[in-house]
């Protein structure tokens, strides 16, 4: 806490990266090629060089970051429309390889749009083996049915990466209680026909791309922020 002066000490850092929402597609492939204004062009295929540059920064930092978060779409969702998506996030996750700090994954709607949560929960993008176990406090385990854990990069430092598709109709099982109750929960709030439109709604974040998180799961990080407080740490919540 406090003002950063040229005295004070750096205890540790971590890098972040997001969307890097690789595809091996031309650049700006049509409309749908741009951000979600529309105004500007997407390079697929470029998300790699990106990559590399940020892993060869890392990599040759005098005091290398203790870890790097992936905030998620680490492939973008047209590599499912080409059946590639397999191999897009071999390719990626090859990459990945070459960084020489842990790195931790998060999981967004590209994700989804790519795999079921069965297949991720088996594949390189779960990342719960990082895991900080607190032996003697249970109450601070994830449960197996959302993907959450917590991990300490730093004494007194702790990260919390939390599922945000805990509740979704994405890459759930359509004929399984879980997307029968996250559909309904979207059809309370989301009158539309098209479950991806935000049009009238007053609360535009119930669409279909979009998650939420159980009720389980926030419990779950209250035991955590709980524990935390206890013991003085500092959070970070991903």
């Amino acid at each position: 806490p406090g003002i950063l002066s040229e005295n004070s000490e750096v205890l540790f850092s971590f890098g972040v990266i997001a969307d890097i929402q690789y595809a091996d597609l031309e650049d700006g492939y049509n409309f749908d090629g741009y951000n979600f204004q529309g105004n500007r062009r997407r390079y697929y295929r470029h998300s790699l060089l990106h990559l590399r540059g940020a892993i060869e920064h890392w990599n040759t930092e005098d005091r290398p970051p203790r870890c790097v978060l992936q905030l998620g779409d680490i492939i973008d969702g047209y590599n499912a429309q080409y059946k590639v998506s397999e191999k897009s996030l071999e390719l990626v996750m090859n990459t990945f390889q070459m960084l020489k700090v842990p790195v931790h994954h998060t999981w967004g709607n590209h994700e989804f749009y790519n795999f079921s949560r069965n297949y991720l929960t088996n594949s390189k993008l779960n990342t719960k083996f990082l895991e900080d176990r607190i032996v003697h406090d249970p109450k601070t385990v994830p449960s197996e049915d959302y993907y959450a854990y917590h991990f300490v990069p730093f004494p007194q430092f702790r990260f919390i990466l939390l599922d945000a598709y805990d509740l979704s109709v994405l890459g759930v099982d359509q004929s399984s209680p879980k997307y029968q109750q996250c559909l309904k929960i979207l059809r309370e709030h989301n009158p539309n026909s098209e479950l991806n439109s935000p049009q009238g709604l007053s609360e535009p974040q119930f669409v279909q791309f979009n998650g939420g998180f159980s009720q389980d799961q926030l419990n779950w990080l209250n035991e955590v922020l709980t524990f935390s407080d206890t013991n003085q740490e500092k959070v970070v919540i991903v």
